[in-house]
């Protein structure tokens, strides 16, 4: 097949490929990120914490397995709207075969969302790119390719394109996802939890309706005093996308609340509840993507393969008294949790909910019941 797109990167290269699924346009657009798992490109590619990313996958070939509606990521009320949440996906190799009975082929589920992909991308270099140089903002666009030069037009008309685009950094993404109504979820359990929809992962609420938790899902504007009005026996604050230190609203009413009732979070909420507490966050490099990253349990001394998808962190050093360091990453140092039992606080910036990757942490739910009172 011959290449008819391009990926181009801010700093003005590009990687020549062949597009699938619809066809490129601006919103084919966003931070380019990679993704380091072997399998899980359906979960990847609905997790509403990629939202404003192109994922580029590692991993060479994929798509072999297929789509099913049972593996998506989106919240309860996410489903009605764009069922994948990534911008864009890059990879190495389309599978173009047959799929399971029941499945859709990769190539179909990304034209029903109307998201591209590009395929025969040098994915290799384009990481070891990100890796050196950090994440960047990208654009998948149509054109002429001769001799593996694109034209000069497309290539100009998309380098305005990527300039006019915000920095990932001070984006206030939450407010395109997540549930914008109360729901109640579950309506026996021996324990209710109050649970702060930033674009939550719905294995999220499987694993808390797995261990016979009533979840009260709240929208991200909430106010404090409906959380400690709601007789809920704790709060959880969970994923989303974009720059935690922007979401003032969200971090002034954790103020309000913590130290009230329990308070617990998964990714960015994890980060949200550093910034209450008086801690600093950063952007990182490229940040972690896969489901392959160690941490260890600075209280256990204990190592965990866990599932992640982050691109900012919290600094150690702003920690506030107070607060323990849980978690830290076994490959470069940064924090992956935070617990004060004084506070009834505990928060993870993995996903123990995985879906996908391992499930070794996905006890930690069953941390956050017992924090909270529960057996």
């Amino acid at each position: 097949m011959k290449q008819n797109c391009i990926l181009l990167l801010e700093d003005g290269s590009y990687f020549t490929g062949i597009s699938f699924g619809a066809n490129p346009d601006e919103n084919s657009s966003g931070e380019v990120v990679f993704n380091t798992g072997m399998s899980g490109y359906h979960e990847i590619l609905t997790d509403p914490s990629y939202t404003g990313q192109i994922v580029t996958m590692t991993y060479p070939h994929i798509g072999n397995y297929g789509d099913m509606s049972d593996w998506t990521e989106v919240g309860p009320e996410d489903e009605v709207r764009t069922t994948i949440k990534a911008r864009a996906l890059v990879i190495r190799s389309l599978y173009r075969g047959m799929v399971p009975k029941g499945r859709k082929n990769l190539e179909q589920f990304l034209k029903e969302n109307n998201i591209t992909g590009i395929t025969n991308v040098d994915t290799r270099a384009l990481t070891i790119k990100l890796r050196k140089n950090g994440a960047q903002k990208g654009i998948i666009v149509n054109c002429e390719i001769n001799n593996g030069v694109p034209d000069k037009d497309s290539l100009e008309k998309a380098k305005k394109i990527i300039l006019d685009m915000p920095e990932m950094e001070g984006q206030n993404l939450i407010k395109d996802v997540g549930t914008s109504q109360n729901e109640i979820i579950g309506e026996d359990g021996k324990m209710t939890f109050a649970v702060v929809d930033c674009g939550i992962k719905a294995n999220i609420i499987r694993e808390l309706k797995a261990r016979n938790v009533k979840v009260k899902l709240f929208p991200s504007t909430v106010k404090a005093e409906e959380l400690l009005d709601s007789g809920v026996s704790a709060v959880l604050v969970a994923n989303g996308p974009g720059d935690p230190s922007v979401l003032t609203e969200q971090i002034d009413m954790l103020k309000k609340i913590i130290g009230k009732i329990p308070v617990f979070g998964i990714c960015l909420g994890h980060q949200m509840i550093s910034l209450a507490l008086g801690a600093k966050t950063y952007k990182m490099k490229f940040g972690h993507h896969g489901i392959n990253n160690p941490v260890r349990d600075e209280l256990s001394k204990r190592v965990f393969v866990t599932s992640q998808n982050h691109g900012f962190a919290v600094k150690e050093e702003s920690l506030p008294d107070g607060v323990d360091l849980w978690f830290k990453n076994a490959n470069d140092g940064s924090v992956e949790g935070i617990i004060s039992k004084e506070r009834n606080i505990a928060s993870v910036q993995f996903h123990p909910e995985a879906s996908p990757g391992p499930v070794d942490t996905s006890w930690i739910f069953d941390e956050y019941i017992k924090i909270a009172g529960g057996e």
